[in-house]
């Protein structure tokens, strides 16, 4: 990354950009979550056509489930269908980025296909219209896959403090990574509102949002996607451990924004404050699906509420849920979620609120 060895992003776009293709022929790139729940797989494809119009133009495809952990090997078909496309940030030109589902032969939805039950959870509140805004932070690893970029291997950087929104060399630790992502996710279509960099050393984030119903979790995995191929460039590992460093450290969140329509109008804040009790009744219920290993972040400390508790409060980054000073100021708007782990499944984190606070 620092010794030159590398390509950075805008000399990679360049290359691919100036490589000329037929004009009726595009690659796309069909990216489907693994069986780990969290692993991204992808795959390429050549397309006979001169652009994507319509998810109309992208053909059922299929992959080995028994090499990602979803199929038995004599039986390990799995269908992949498109259900949103962006373009292609590394390939440029007509090329696409495609995000898929899994589904076995017979054509049910496979147990890590999360998407399927969130959009028929969506089809249920359509009329809610549920804006969604996710802030997504990881780690940036040194190749090691251990140690966070920029800390002394063995050892630890000075105490939090200095690092959140810093600048600097001292403070600021791996830049060019959230800037090749952010620059990627625009030129992918890719909602992606806002970055800066956490309290932990090493450790960013970045906004994705707003977004339609299950269209956040369309956006927010193929941007980790695009995350994920950007640390290639670079030689760095991307953690999304909620917990990556034991000790005196803040974890990784995946704090989830959210309005209904009702939320957004005037008198809005009512109907925040109305499903405050029904996330409260079902508090246990989203711990068991906001992240694995969330039990390591949400202690009481560090900007958290203990996992055992629920609260909320306005301005108030220690609470489960915050309503934000400018909500309350208004009297509508949005309140944030603050107890989804940085490893998420945005479809069912979504998904969840969207069921506790409109069907329950």
């Amino acid at each position: 990354m620092a010794d030159g060895k590398y390509l950075d992003f805008e000399t990679l776009q360049h290359i691919f950009n100036t490589m000329p293709l037929p004009k009726d022929k595009i690659q796309a790139e069909y990216v489907w979550i693994g069986g780990s729940g969290m692993d991204l797989r992808s795959k390429t494809r050549t397309l006979d056509i001169s652009e994507v119009k319509s998810l109309a133009d992208l053909p059922e495809w299929n992959y080995d489930g028994s090499s990602t952990g979803q199929a038995p090997g004599h039986h390990s078909d799995v269908v992949i269908k498109a259900r949103a496309w962006f373009k292609d940030p590394f390939r440029g030109g007509n090329n696409v980025l495609v995000m898929c589902d899994t589904y076995d032969m017979s054509g049910t939805p496979i147990p890590t296909n999360t998407r399927f039950p969130a959009q028929q959870i969506f089809d249920k509140v359509a009329d809610k219209e549920y804006w969604f805004g996710i802030e997504q932070e990881y780690t940036i690893l040194q190749e090691d896959g251990r140690t966070p970029f920029g800390w002394p291997r063995g050892g630890f950087p000075g105490p939090q403090g200095p690092y959140y929104c810093s600048a600097g060399t001292a403070n600021a630790y791996g830049r060019c990574v959230p800037e090749a992502l952010y620059r990627a996710c625009l030129a992918a279509g890719v909602k992606i509102a806002g970055q800066n960099a956490e309290v932990m050393p090493g450790q960013w984030e970045y906004q994705i949002g707003p977004c339609l119903g299950i269209s956040i979790g369309d956006h927010m995995w193929m941007s980790r996607y695009i995350l994920h191929r950007v640390s290639e460039i670079f030689r760095v590992v991307v953690s999304f451990d909620p917990k990556p460093i034991d000790g005196d450290w803040n974890g990784a969140g995946c704090h989830t924004n959210v309005s209904t329509k009702e939320m957004r109008e005037e008198g809005g804040l009512k109907a925040i404050y109305d499903a405050m009790p029904k996330l409260q009744a079902k508090h246990q219920e989203h711990i068991e699906v906001y992240g694995k290993g969330n039990e390591r972040r949400l202690t009481g400390r560090h900007e958290t509420q203990s996992i055992h508790k629920f609260s909320f409060g306005v301005a108030d980054r220690g609470s489960s849920i915050r309503i934000p000073f400018g909500t309350a100021q208004d009297g509508k708007g949005y309140f944030e979620d603050r107890r989804p782990a940085s490893n998420c499944d945005p479809y069912t984190v979504a998904s969840k609120i969207a069921e506790t606070v409109s069907l329950s």
